[in-house]
């Protein structure tokens, strides 16, 4: 069973905030930070959390670029992904139900005669 930790990630404007994560297995692969208004030591992410956002971006808009390309385009298109926060990878993509990565749902409107 993986152990837990508190790892602190960073938003470009320096906004800070908690996300509990997986020990990583190789913990000189971090750094660990003591909080200023706590003390309580934390590791920190090696990858601001807009960087992180970066990194799903293109898989997401591959996904959406390719479905709006069917020869019937659905009216909504819904995607799920499973994401994982690391303190050194950023994100990591995980299941969402079953061994899926992402999860995509498709609707077509009946046109009303």
């Amino acid at each position: 069973m993986n152990q837990k930790q508190i790892t602190e990630f960073s938003l470009q404007d320096g906004t800070k905030f908690l996300v509990e994560v997986d020990e990583p297995e190789n913990s000189n692969a971090v750094r660990r930070v003591a909080r200023a208004d706590t003390g309580q030591m934390v590791v920190e992410a090696k990858k601001k959390f807009d960087e992180v956002l970066d990194q799903i971006q293109p898989v997401a808009s591959a996904i959406i670029t390719k479905l709006s390309q069917l020869n019937t385009p659905a009216n909504e298109v819904e995607v799920k992904f499973g994401i994982k926060l690391n303190a050194a990878a950023g994100a990591i993509f995980t299941s969402v139900s079953g061994e899926a990565n992402y999860e995509i749902t498709l609707k077509w409107k009946q046109d009303k005669a």
